[in-house]
C-alpha cells in the first residue's frame, strides 16, 4: 500500500476499489450474460447441464456479485486498519 496516510489517499484507494469492483460486475453481468452469451453458448462447456452463456446469465453474475461483496468487505477492513480508521 501507500506510505501516504492522508484522508485523500484513503478515499483514492476507496474509489479505486469501487471502480474495479464495478468494472468486474459490469463485465460479468452485462458482458458475459448479455453481449457474449451467444459466443459462450457455442463453447462445449456446460455447468449444471446448461451452456456457459446461460449459466452466466442466470447464476454466474449473481455468484460473482456475492464474491465481490465479500472481497470488498475484506479489502475495506484491511484498508481501514492501514489508515487507522477501523472500528476496533
Amino acid at each position: 500500500m501507500s506510505a501516504d496516510k492522508s484522508p485523500a489517499a484513503y478515499w483514492a484507494a476507496n474509489v479505486r476499489i469501487i471502480l474495479i469492483c464495478l468494472v468486474i460486475w459490469a463485465l460479468v453481468s452485462f458482458g458475459f450474460a448479455i453481449l457474449l452469451r451467444p459466443v459462450l453458448a457455442m463453447l462445449p462447456i456446460t455447468i449444471g447441464g446448461v451452456d456457459l452463456g446461460f449459466w452466466f446469465a442466470q447464476q454466474g453474475s449473481i455468484l460473482t456479485f456475492i464474491v465481490l461483496i465479500f472481497y470488498y468487505t475484506w479489502y475495506m477492513n484491511r484498508l481501514d486498519r492501514e489508515f487507522g480508521v477501523d472500528e476496533e
